[in-house]
């Protein structure tokens, strides 16, 4: 199955990283940073472009939270752009994941803010795989056992726009 991967670049490409590393699920390479900014530099109409080539093969759009990702512009227009073109769309929280030694807080719901969905999630499924220890703090490696278990699953139970 292959996958596009919607997510907040600066940051959570390190979570994001470690999940591409897992193999469950074809997605497409990852930029680095410098072919990140190449691609941001540009127009509107040349990142949307990009977006288009990138999503044009994918059969599911996967929108990873972190904790800023809601309200990035690009992710927004991802997660409209696979609505419109009716592919199945899903969430998954990443926050319990280290990048670079630290987890993160939990993000919002990406769902909500997005045109045509006035303020609510339309059933768009999120999976969240944290997991704590016996004092409540996040266990970053139960965290990524438990994403790893069960990315496949939650990725072929996205759900799409079908009037």
């Amino acid at each position: 199955m292959a996958v596009f991967y919607s997510f907040h670049y600066e940051r959570d490409v390190h979570r994001v990283q470690l999940i591409r590393n897992m193999g469950s699920v074809e997605g497409r390479k990852l930029l680095n940073a410098q072919e990140w900014e190449a691609v941001r530099v540009n127009s509107d109409d040349a990142i949307r472009y990009w977006i288009e080539e990138q999503m044009k093969w994918k059969s599911t759009v996967v929108v990873l939270i972190g904790a800023e990702t809601a309200s990035r512009r690009w992710v927004k227009y991802e997660i409209q752009r696979a609505w419109d073109l009716r592919k199945p769309l899903l969430g998954i929280r990443i926050h319990g994941l280290s990048s670079l030694g630290s987890t993160d807080t939990e993000g919002a719901d990406p769902f909500c803010s997005i045109n045509g969905f006035r303020g609510y999630n339309p059933g768009l499924p999120i999976f969240d795989p944290t997991q704590r220890d016996s004092s409540g703090k996040i266990d970053s490696k139960a965290t990524y056992d438990k994403l790893s278990s069960n990315l496949q699953s939650w990725v072929e139970q996205g759900r799409f726009r079908n009037d």
